[in-house]
């Protein structure tokens, strides 16, 4: 290999490099230079003057991944030194770095890796033919085929790959898709970060930056969207050097390889490696001393620009009106013909596919909180509570997580408008669009947890029973989850108006550019003469050029995003709808400390004393340890920390990373899902699945009110009850579920005590019984039918029913939304008796209320914003009491099913009440 690069990069071919390396960053130094002055000048001016969008209702992070990590595990990697596979451990940090190591021992032991992968401006590939396919381009007249290059044959079917334009390629191989997949989630997510090295926080040097790129680009002849603008400004210019430089190489080398084809496909990737490490090493240290030269002297700058900002201004305002009466005539022209046409095509490619990325994010914001809810309905403890927000508060940074928004955003396509306007690929819009989504997420996810925090701190010394400290913790939690939905609507919507604006500027103000720069260029430089002296420095004729076009073209866009929001197709807000300091209190928060779930809420603060003896022995062995390695040791996973325990894979490739291969994808969980329903359910063995359910999923849930209802009726019918057979089987059936419940709620206890009581008391008083279940459904009023004792199948379930389930019987209208259940489960779930409608049971349908019930538990933007104090989505309301419920019930009626009326209907008839098994 280094026989390879040192044969073929001569010291002529270095000279070259270095030569080259020095005339690009010298030209983009000036460039730089004069950029940094003008950018300078613009954030003195804003923080004089103030200025916009609307301000942002959710919080910010401030650090992120503090004390996290990404992802870890073990695969099989190719080493180009003795071309073979051998299992490598990687680790992604923080800093979304790949490491890899020998072992996961070494990573454990604090050892140096291995290597690491910058993953700017990386593809992630699946399969070698699309490899192949990028591999063939680069080297001229060169096809690869996957049979013809021997170091390219994979040991599974399942091949990992990272292909860079230049860098060196890495291959990795697993032993199952599922673990492809997910690797292929992590890496896209790696690439997806590192390509946003810029960061916006830098209101001088990025767009100094930005701007000195675009200009050297325009000024050779290059005005469209660049995909190589990723990674850190030394990666982006050494990218710069090589679209340049390489060509020039490889006419250069490529005559010179000998070999077959796989050789000097290996040699060309081994000599392009080299150099764009060599290029990137030099232009780093050039950049680094451009930039320090230009903030060593920026305060004299800053100070002239405060002295004389009124003068610069009123200079910059008349050249303004020079140029614009030169530019403007043309540029309207070129507007109507060229640009207006398609505005609106590409606005709608645009908004579709984003616009169903950010509703996913809000799905999967508002699926996690419901998954939450529906656990601490069995156990509402703190503990519990504080497990799954530890989880939930990375949920924004969770690649497989998020994976479903991102690959909405995959969809766009600007097809038939790329050549048009000399837009090389929509990734750079991909992209862009991942990363506000991702921002929004962790936004949500942050303000939720500041609100919960909050609330929970408000319940301190309120704890009741342990029930009700459930019903409790789901309240506050409903009243967070809808006020954290409505500001996330509309943060949504002000972020994707400005993304939509900003996409559309990037595709039309290079292609007018373009156009007006012949017939006005040559002209620009007469206007210079118009400039003082002292501020030539602060007002560039090229920027006002640019500023003018941009004006030009600006309205049109504006409007025709305003014309989108008025639609209301994509859930945007009107421009006229402006939240300003709607919750002013909700932003002191925002310099709280971050909350430590684990140790403020989890097992930690349970186990006080057995924490703090774990702690000191800990802290003995930090002492004898580097502290790297205490870092490492300390740091947790972001992947492994959201996930579901099940059964590993055999021989899963990623089995040294406890519980990381146990993430279950989306399908296989609601394949899952779909085999519990169908399977048939025994009726003494019932067990409760971590959503917070019973695995019958048949039965319907209760809350508290209905509860106290059912005691309440119960109460007053006890003085009307005479049917003596009804009797003794509503107490087998009363029986029954607290026996076989393996955790009665005491509420539950207590209510089957009283009504055993009270049936001592009538066999003391009631001297005489009907006889028959006819003479007994003639003290029934009419509009009232005898119900069935409980079927040995829903029996085991009385725990779930106090907690809330929005299934109700056929007769009775659910008022709140279902927020446990959603069609596709629904679809999923076999038919029940309760499904059949009998004839008697029309005529009470018809006399009952006509309002349909909720249809599924995500509501809509404008449902969150008027619900916002709603706190009975996570729990079914207690129905309003209908004549029925009025009038006087049977002894046995303790407890409400949902297949009540097909139980009276046997009932009536005189058929068995012995346990019926379901279909």
């Amino acid at each position: 290999m280094g026989d390879v690069v040192s044969t073929h990069l001569d010291e002529s071919k270095r000279e070259l490099i270095t030569a080259r390396t020095g005339e690009v960053i010298g030209e983009f130094g000036r460039l730089y230079e004069q950029q940094y002055v003008v950018a300078l000048f613009n954030k003195v001016r804003f923080d004089i003057e103030g200025g916009g969008g609307p301000q942002p209702q959710l919080l910010r992070r401030k650090v992120p991944l503090q004390d996290k990590s990404i992802f870890s595990g073990t695969l099989f990697q190719y080493l180009e030194e003795n071309k073979k596979w051998r299992n490598r451990f990687l680790f992604i940090p923080d800093s979304y770095n790949v490491n890899f190591y020998e072992s996961k021992a070494g990573y454990e032991k604090g050892l140096h890796p291995k290597g690491f992968i910058n993953c700017a401006g990386y593809r992630v590939l699946t399969s070698m033919d699309q490899y192949l396919e990028l591999l063939g381009n680069s080297l001229p007249g060169v096809k690869a085929k996957s049979s013809s290059s021997p170091f390219l044959k994979c040991p599974t079917q399942f091949p990992l790959i990272l292909w860079h334009p230049y860098a060196c390629h890495y291959y990795f191989c697993l032993v199952a898709e599922k673990d492809q997949l997910k690797w292929s989630a992590v890496f896209q997510d790696c690439v997806r970060h590192t390509n946003n090295g810029l960061s916006e926080e830098c209101r001088v040097q990025t767009p100094a930056f930005t701007d000195a790129v675009r200009l050297y680009r325009q000024a050779h002849g290059q005005y469209g969207t660049w995909d190589m603008m990723c990674g850190t400004p030394p990666q982006i210019l050494a990218n710069l050097v090589m679209e340049k430089l390489l060509p020039e190489l490889r006419d250069l080398i490529s005559p010179r390889l000998k070999g077959k084809l796989q050789e000097r496909l290996r040699s060309w990737m081994l000599i392009s490696d080299a150099v764009y490490r060599l290029v990137q090493s030099q232009a780093k240290a050039q950049y680094e001393a451009i930039v320090q030269s230009c903030e060593a002297g920026s305060p004299p700058l800053e100070a002239s620009i405060r002295t004389d900002m009124d003068q610069i201004i009123t200079s910059k305002e008349h050249v303004t009106s020079k140029i614009k009466a030169l530019v403007l005539p043309k540029a309207e022209k070129l507007l109507k013909v060229s640009i207006q046409p398609y505005i609106s095509s590409i606005l709608e490619a645009l908004m579709e596919p984003t616009s169903r990325g950010f509703f996913e994010v809000r799905d999967v914001f508002f699926r996690e909180l419901v998954d939450m809810s529906k656990n601490l309905l069995n156990d509402g403890s703190k503990e519990k509570l504080g497990e799954h927000m530890e989880k939930i508060s990375m949920l924004a940074f969770h690649p497989v997580k998020m994976q479903s928004c991102y690959e909405k955003v995959e969809q766009l396509s600007l097809e038939g408008l790329q050549q048009r306007f000399d837009v090389t690929s929509p990734s750079v819009f991909v992209q862009r669009a991942q990363i506000l989504m991702r921002e929004q997420m962790d936004d949500a996810v942050y303000t939720f947890e500041q609100l919960l925090h909050q609330g929970l701190e408000g319940q301190e010394g309120q704890e009741g029973q342990d029930g009700q400290e459930g019903e409790d913790l789901c309240k506050v939690i409903q009243r967070c989850q809808d006020r954290v939905i409505k500001k996330f609507d509309y943060d949504s919507s002000t972020v994707r108006k400005r993304f939509f604006r900003e996409a559309l500027l990037q595709i039309f103000i290079p292609y007018m550019l373009k156009q007006l720069s012949p017939s006005c260029s040559p002209e620009l430089p007469s206007f210079q003469e118009l400039i003082f002296e002292d501020f030539s420095r602060f007002i560039l004729v090229e920027n006002i050029f640019e500023e003018v076009v941009l004006h030009t073209v600006m309205k049109d866009i504006m409007m025709a995003v305003k014309e989108a929001a008025v639609q209301r197709r994509h859930n945007l807000y009107r421009d006229s709808i402006v939240m300003t300091n709607s919750d002013p209190n909700l932003h002191l928060l925002s310099d709280s400390s971050p909350i430590d779930w684990a140790s403020e809420y989890g097992k930690e603060q349970v186990d006080g004393d057995a924490a703090k003896q774990e702690d000191a022995e800990d802290k003995d062995k930090d002492d004898d340890e580097d502290p790297a390695v205490q870092k490492r040791r300390r740091m947790k996973q972001v992947v492994s920390m959201i996930q579901e325990d099940g059964p590993g894979l055999p021989g899963d490739s990623c089995l040294e990373v406890p519980g990381v291969e146990d993430i279950p994808e989306e399908v296989e969980a609601e394949a899952e899902q779909s085999v519990e329903s169908e399977a048939p359910v025994s009726p003494d063995v019932t067990a409760k699945v971590p959503n917070g359910t019973s695995s019958n999923n048949s039965a319907g849930l209760l809350n508290g009110n209905d509860l106290k209802m059912e005691q309440a009726a119960i109460s007053v019918d006890q003085e009307e009850r005479s049917a003596a057979p009804a009797t003794e089987a509503s107490q087998e059936a009363a029986e029954k579920p607290a026996a076989e419940s393996p955790a009665a709620d005491p509420a539950v206890e207590s209510a089957i005590q009283e009504i055993e009581n009270a049936v001592l008391e009538e066999d003391c008083e009631e001297s005489v019984a009907p006889s028959t279940q006819e003479e007994a459904a003639e003290t029934i009023p009419t509009n009232q039918e005898p119900k069935a004792p409980l079927r040995a199948e829903e029996e085991p379930v009385v725990k779930d029913q106090e907690q809330g389930s929005p299934k109700a019987s056929p007769d009775k209208v659910d008022d709140g939304p279902a927020a446990f259940s959603t069609p596709q489960e629904d679809e999923r779930k076999p038919p029940t008796r309760e499904d059949v409608v009998l004839p008697s049971q029309q005529q009470g349908e018809a006399e009952s209320t006509s309002e349909t019930p909720a249809e599924s538990d995500q509501p809509t933007g404008e449902e969150s914003t008027a619900g916002q104090a709603d706190d009975s989505s996570l729990q079914s309301p207690a129905p309003e009491a209908t004549e029925a419920e009025k009038e006087p019930m049977p002894i046995h009626s303790q407890e409400k099913h949902s297949d009540s009326v097909v139980g009276e209907e046997d009932s009536g008839k005189g058929l068995s009440t012995e346990p019926v098994n379901e279909m």
